[in-house]
């Protein structure tokens, strides 16, 4: 397969792209600190270039050029591994009175601790947690999945409801607002 793009010969197109692909691998390495993912963004960059090469129209801004292309892939990666939220249905929120900016934030927030303290849960009581609390399955059916007995699913769920409630109230002490008083 021939390509032609202006003012940079077809044949010279996979040699020049060689030679910037360890400075992309760098770069792509450098936004997600994963070495195999920043390999399949460069190799994925890298192919739409070749597909795209007739859209390159100044040979001495190559780099620049795969740069972007290099960042619209990263990009492409992130929206595919985040859950997708309805814009329409974000509008309507915020203009029936919905949540305001600073309430989002504080509840972004609050869902940001929780993670973290279920994540420090023992592995056991993380799962237990997180399919009767978070998925809404029963105890018999928690029992089923985990292949444990019932009881274990109960104990396991009393003592990671404790752990995370005393974790919560701590990491809520160590975050909240000093009150402030008045100096007469």
């Amino acid at each position: 397969m021939s390509l032609h793009i202006p003012f940079l010969p077809a044949y010279g197109l996979r040699a020049r792209l060689d030679e910037h692909r360890p400075s992309m691998v760098r770069v792509a390495f450098s936004w997600c600190h994963d070495r195999a993912l920043a390999e399949d963004l460069v190799q994925d960059a890298l192919v739409k270039a070749l597909g795209q090469a007739g859209s390159l129209r100044d040979a001495t801004k190559l780099k620049a050029w795969l740069f972007v292309i290099l960042g619209n892939c990263f990009r492409d990666h992130l929206r595919r591994r985040r859950p997708h939220e309805d814009i329409d249905a974000l509008d309507e929120e915020v203009l029936s009175g919905g949540l305001r900016p600073d309430d989002a934030h504080e509840q972004a927030e609050v869902v940001r601790r929780v993670r973290a303290a279920i994540a420090s849960l023992p592995l056991g009581q993380r799962q237990t947690v997180t399919l009767v609390d978070l998925e809404g399955f029963g105890y018999a059916e928690v029992a089923g999945i985990l292949d444990i007995p019932v009881g274990t699913v109960m104990s396991r769920l009393s003592r990671g409801r404790q752990a995370l409630r005393a974790l919560l109230l701590e990491t809520a002490a160590e975050n909240a607002e000093p009150a402030l008083r008045s100096v007469k």
